[in-house]
Parts: structure tokens; sequence; C-alpha cells
């Protein structure tokens, strides 16, 4: 009877694991349908000489690159690369430093207030950029930065802070205690503990943090196009506005350009894709 129990509950298990596996699967596909669609969409588009003609998922009668010579020809295109390049990397550089040491402190130290700190940095998650347009715009003009790029780096530097603690934080709770008491026996304080124990064991949770916060600044546009007015220093998503006009809109340049936009957050997403997999599935670490 026991040895029958067994079977009938095996077998029940096997069901369960084939049904589960199943809803994943479709789950997943569907994921992947209507994460592609839009892209699809876009690259056909873009070989179409008017998009509009021909909308949707229509084949292009022929393949029509002139968007994409005049993006590099004309509008220069590497030139904005390279200023939202420098500008959210070196945004990044400054908010995950800052982060990834204040993180430290709330998730492995106790002191008065720490709760409080959670709830304030938490809460700007829920502040849109709309209600803080005057007070920023009124702090870069004081500061002599407008039409700067130092100031969209001070902005994006103090922008998304809360998803970057809350997964740097995270991965650092899941690190073993006893590996900071080794440091302090050994006589590190507490910077150096940080530095030499804590940063490097954390260090897929620090670049998941930094490459979700470079994704966010490469495709920010409202204070792009808020703060900078020299065409000179435009950053790349302030530049597809220059495709529209009063009149008319350039749809094959604009989709164009739009392709070339989105390569450099798709390769660095394929580079780091296993810091995503490993800082997001837990990060554990082994004792």
């Amino acid at each position: 009877m026991r040895k029958n129990g067994q079977k009938v509950s095996k077998n029940r298990m096997k069901k369960d694991s084939k049904a589960t596996r199943i809803v994943t699967v479709i789950c997943l596909c569907w994921a992947a349908f209507v994460a592609l669609v839009p892209l699809v969409w876009l690259l056909l588009s873009s070989f179409k000489k008017d998009p509009m003609a021909r909308p949707g998922f229509m084949l292009p009668e022929s393949i029509y690159l002139e968007g994409y010579i005049s993006t590099f020809r004309d509008l220069h295109v590497m030139r904005y690369f390279g200023n939202s390049l420098l500008i959210s990397f070196v945004s990044v550089v400054i908010s995950i430093v800052m982060i990834s040491m204040s993180a430290y402190v709330v998730a492995r130290l106790d002191f008065k207030g720490k709760k409080l700190v959670n709830v304030m940095l938490y809460s700007t998650m829920f502040i849109p950029a709309t209600a803080l347009t005057y007070p920023v715009y009124n702090l870069v003009n004081k500061l002599h930065l407008y039409d700067t790029r130092g100031a969209l780096i001070l902005i994006y530097s103090c922008s998304g802070l809360a998803v970057s603690f809350f997964v740097i934080k995270n991965y650092y709770m899941n690190i073993p205690k006893e590996m900071e008491d080794a440091a302090r026996i050994d006589g590190c304080g507490y910077v150096k503990t940080w530095q030499k124990v804590i940063f490097p064991m954390a260090r897929p949770g620090i670049m998941t943090a930094g490459v979700l916060a470079f994704l966010n600044n490469w495709n920010e546009y409202y204070w792009a196009s808020l703060v900078l007015i020299d065409r000179e220093k435009l950053t790349v998503p302030a530049l597809l506005s220059t495709f529209t006009t009063s009149f008319r809109t350039n749809y094959n340049g604009l989709f164009s350009a739009m392709v070339v936009i989105i390569l450099p957050p798709v390769i660095l997403y394929c580079v780091f894709s296993k810091f995503f997999v490993e800082a997001l599935s837990g990060g554990a670490v082994k004792g």
C-alpha cells in the first residue's frame, strides 16, 4: 500500500512539474513576443522609404538605407553618442560610489533613524520628475550650470537612487556576517572592510545597479531637453526631437536613428547579462 501511495504521489508530482513547465514556457513565449514585436516593427519601418505608406509589418518594397546614411553623415550621431556616453558614465560612477557606501551603512550597521532613512530613500521612487522641475531648474541656474553637461551629470547622479540602493543593499544583506567579523579581527575598520571585503563580494549587485542606472540615464529625455539648449551638447534621446517640425516628420530618419540609439543598451545588457542573473536571483554567497 505504501509503495502504491508513493507511486501515486510521484506521478502527481511529475504531472504538476510538467504543467508548471508548460505554463512557464507559455508565459516566457508571450513575454518574448510582447518585447520583440515593437523592435521588429521598428526595424522593418527603418528600411522603408515612406513608413506611413506601408505601415505595420508590411515588408518594404526595397531596402532603403538613406535614413541610416543621413543619421551618420548629416546628423553626426557619433557626437551625440559621445555626449550621452560621457554624461551617463560619469553620473553612474558618482551615484554608485555614493549609494554603495551608504547602502553598506544601512545594511550592516545599527543606528538611530535607520528605518527613517530607508523610508525617505524609497519614497523618492514615487516622486515624478515634473514635480521637481522648478527646484531643480532653479538650483541649476543658481549654480550657473544651465546649458552645460555638468547640469545633467548633477541631476542624473541624484536621480534613480532608490532602485540602485534597493539592489545593492539587498545584496549586502546576503553576505555572511562572519566575513565582516574576520576582517575586523584582522584590524580592518569600516572603510577597509567595505573596500577589501564587502565591495568585491557584492560586485554583481553593484554592476547590476550600475547598468540599470546607465540605461536609465541613456534613455532619459525630460531633463536633457529641459537643461540643454546648445545642439552640440544634446544627448541621443533629445536628438530625436529634431526629426519632427511643425510641418513635417521625417519618419524614415526618425526610425533609423531610433534603431541606432537602442543598439548600445542592447549590447551593454548582453555583455553584463551574467551579473543581472546572479544579482537578481538572490545574490547567494558561498561561505
